[in-house]
């Protein structure tokens, strides 16, 4: 069986990422979790090894596309699995459900939709699924894969063009009744909304290169 590599981008979430981890402990398919802590400057890094991780501290912060690509440089896995930090209803099912057709050789990509979580959250994946953070690939795509680690939070629409590129369609996998934590909850409603413009921002900067 293909060994699979977890990495998680995190930039203080020490107060989310602890959930994400026990379950990702709970899948018997995930032969290693690497936690990329992205310049925080709470304890993500501590609760993260706490819970068994392998933490990667970046001493300054990089953006999800660096963090992301810091972490598949020390991966070992023939998969790897992203996934977001602050995820809310995760589950083990949900893990293997994601890694299974990339492990087994079905798909050589996955993407995970939010449904049935919060309706902001669904809706949002409904309208453009290539925007989620949860996604499972061969380790060997990753090789072909240029600039992701300067595209922020839109990454995701790196990921998406790539792969197109590659004429590879990933497999959509529902996660039912899973959700994430929105920034105005993390830090209050006005450094959220600002940090969730600045999200938009990198995202819609991206969009040219689909």
């Amino acid at each position: 069986m293909s060994r699979v590599s977890a990495i998680i981008p995190a930039y203080n979430e020490a107060q989310n990422i602890g959930s994400v981890l026990r379950v990702l402990r709970q899948v018997p398919s995930i032969g290693e979790i690497i936690v990329v802590d992205d310049g925080s400057t709470d304890n993500t890094a501590e609760v993260a090894r706490q819970a068994g991780a392998i933490v990667l501290s970046l001493s300054e912060n990089q953006g999800k596309g660096g963090a992301m690509k810091a972490g598949a440089a020390i991966a070992h896995g023939d998969v790897v699995l992203f996934l977001d930090a602050d995820l809310v209803g995760l589950t083990a099912d949900h893990i293997e459900e994601l890694v299974g057709p990339v492990v087994r050789g079905d798909q050589e990509a996955t993407v995970g939709i939010f449904e049935g979580g919060r309706a902001s959250t669904d809706w949002a994946q409904a309208v453009a699924p290539f925007l989620s953070g949860q996604r499972a690939l061969k380790r060997q795509l990753l090789v072909g894969f240029e600039h992701i680690d300067m595209a922020g939070y839109g990454v995701e629409l790196q990921l998406h063009r790539q792969l197109k590129r590659m004429g590879i369609v990933p497999h959509e996998v529902v996660l039912h009744d899973v959700t994430q934590v929105v920034k105005e909850e993390k830090m209050g409603l006005v450094k959220g909304f600002s940090a969730r413009m600045r999200m938009y921002w990198e995202i819609i900067r991206e969009i040219p290169r689909i």
